[in-house]
């Protein structure tokens, strides 16, 4: 440790020192913060800001954290910062009295206090909340980043949010904004009379997704079990059952690299309807991006780091061999079999591996020449049936199936099929996967004895999607990392 940082260190240990030898002393009085159990707040900050004019010299009460503050003699200023943002604060000796006025002269920045009087504007012109009186609710006895420059550290941010959000109101509206998105998804989903069901975290297998899971132990049942990748199967089940159209909106866990847009755990919305197909799950989704963009942000013109998306205009519908065709200039429709796609691959050096076939090998030329420009809201329809195990194959082309992504920004932001109901065709399909996995292929689906029973017993044609939604607060916030709209990403601990 270089001489500046342990110079830094002990000032922090003598900050801290002060603040609790502080707390010592009020304890010792009989007025410890912790000893305060309620304190009746009648606005926040942007409240009375905004109804200034209904408000002015009225009494108000507001708490909140003191995040600077101004001892000029007889008077003072803090500004207190509450969930919706921050107000100043006027405390004057004479209408709060010397002994409160000495004690609030030792509040320190980052306690909490609970402040009642009248509303009224500074000869500055700050709306502001004069103090007839104050109390400290709870005393802070650690010492806040630099007020003026806020916490940049990404690493401290993201291992110690409750510093980042105390410091950094950019952050807090962001998940404030998270919120809203859920709570609209859910508002439009309800209002189409799907039903919001709950289904199992821990499972014995782990399917609906090409992931690897987390694997676990229970311990009464002795019993390997896994930690779900999807929410797919499980729901489906229930569309057999008859519950027409459900949806989840759910922790999933794939035991994966982090990256900016990748969290071992995430939140995915899965919702599946009877009786449509993907087409139908093209349409929900375009006007459901639409739909929560308006509601949360009052627009459907956003703008993403620096560029414009329009989700307002209809979403472009492109078939994987389409956009390969366009963007590479290659035609997979004229590509006869596994081995010309390899020999093709192998010339526009795109590493394979043995075991990939021809609807594999389109798949790697779309991720290396196609996503890069799907920036404006785009479907991809069609995938190859080996990428594709639980969707329906097209009919009268076979090679491939009815499914979709979408993307907008370069990143997928849904995946959907016309769901495969046919359990000889499901048996196949997985059985194609265990052969994968048996391989070496760690992300292929296994066998599901119980499903197949399930869709043996009849499941109606169905659209399903899923829709990852953290990726969508990103687009909705303008964040530019999936940590940033996650309040505790997974992190590798820190041994001490």
């Amino acid at each position: 440790m270089s001489d500046e940082l342990k110079q830094m260190e002990q000032d922090i240990n003598e900050l801290r020192k002060v603040k609790f030898d502080k707390l010592k002393e009020l304890q010792k009085n009989g007025k410890d913060p912790f000893q305060i159990m309620k304190y009746d707040v009648s606005h926040h900050s942007a409240d009375i800001i905004k109804n200034y004019d209904e408000l002015e010299g009225k009494n108000v009460s507001i708490a909140g954290r003191i995040m600077t503050k101004r001892v000029m003699g007889k008077a003072s200023f803090c500004n207190i910062r509450d969930i919706k943002g921050d107000i100043q604060a006027y405390i004057k000796r004479d209408d709060i009295g010397q002994e409160a006025y000495a004690e609030f002269k030792k509040f320190d920045i980052g306690d909490i206090v609970g402040i009642q009087g009248p509303v009224f504007r500074t000869k500055t012109g700050e709306i502001s909340v004069k103090a007839d009186s104050i109390v400290l609710l709870s005393k802070s006895l650690q010492i806040l980043p630099e007020k003026f420059h806020g916490l940049k550290d990404t690493d401290t941010r993201y291992r110690q949010r409750y510093i980042d959000l105390i410091v950094n109101p950019e952050v807090r509206d962001t998940f404030i904004k998270r919120s809203l998105i859920i709570r609209e998804i859910r508002r439009y989903l309800d209002d189409m009379n799907f039903i919001e069901v709950e289904t199992p975290v821990l499972v014995p297998n782990a399917g609906g997704a090409a992931a690897r899971p987390f694997n676990t132990h229970h311990n009464a049942l002795d019993q390997d079990i896994k930690l779900r990748i999807s929410l797919e199967l499980y729901l489906k089940r229930l569309i057999v059952g008859g519950m027409e159209r459900v949806y989840e909106i759910g922790r999933v866990f794939r035991n994966e690299g982090l990256s900016v847009r990748h969290n071992p755990e995430f939140t995915l919305l899965e919702l599946y309807q009877a009786y449509t197909d993907y087409h139908g799950m093209m349409d929900l989704a375009e006007d459901l991006f639409r739909t929560v963009a308006q509601r949360v942000l009052g627009t459907t013109v956003i703008t993403y780091e620096g560029v414009t998306i329009d989700l307002s205009k209809p979403f472009e519908r492109l078939t994987m061999v389409e956009a390969v065709k366009k963007y590479a200039n290659i035609d997979f429709d004229q590509i006869p079999d596994e081995a010309a796609a390899k020999a093709l691959a192998k010339e526009h050096n795109i590493e394979f591996e043995d075991r990939h076939k021809k609807g594999d090998i389109l798949n790697l030329f779309f991720e290396t020449y196609v996503e890069e420009h799907l920036v404006q809201p785009t479907f991809i329809m069609d995938h190859p049936v080996e990428i594709s195990p639980l969707a329906k194959k097209k009919p009268g082309n076979p090679e491939y199936t009815e499914r979709f992504e979408l993307f907008i920004t370069k990143r997928e932001m849904a995946n959907a099929f016309s769901e495969l109901n046919d359990p000889l065709d499901q048996r196949e399909r997985f059985e194609a996967q265990e052969a994968l996995r048996a391989a070496g292929d760690e992300e292929a689906n296994s066998m599901d004895e119980d499903f197949i029973t399930a869709l043996e017993y009849g499941m109606t044609p169905t659209g399903g999607i899923g829709i990852g939604i953290d990726r969508l607060v990103m687009l909705l916030t303008d964040s530019s990392a999936i940590r940033d709209v996650l309040l505790f990403p997974t992190m590798k601990t820190i041994e001490k």
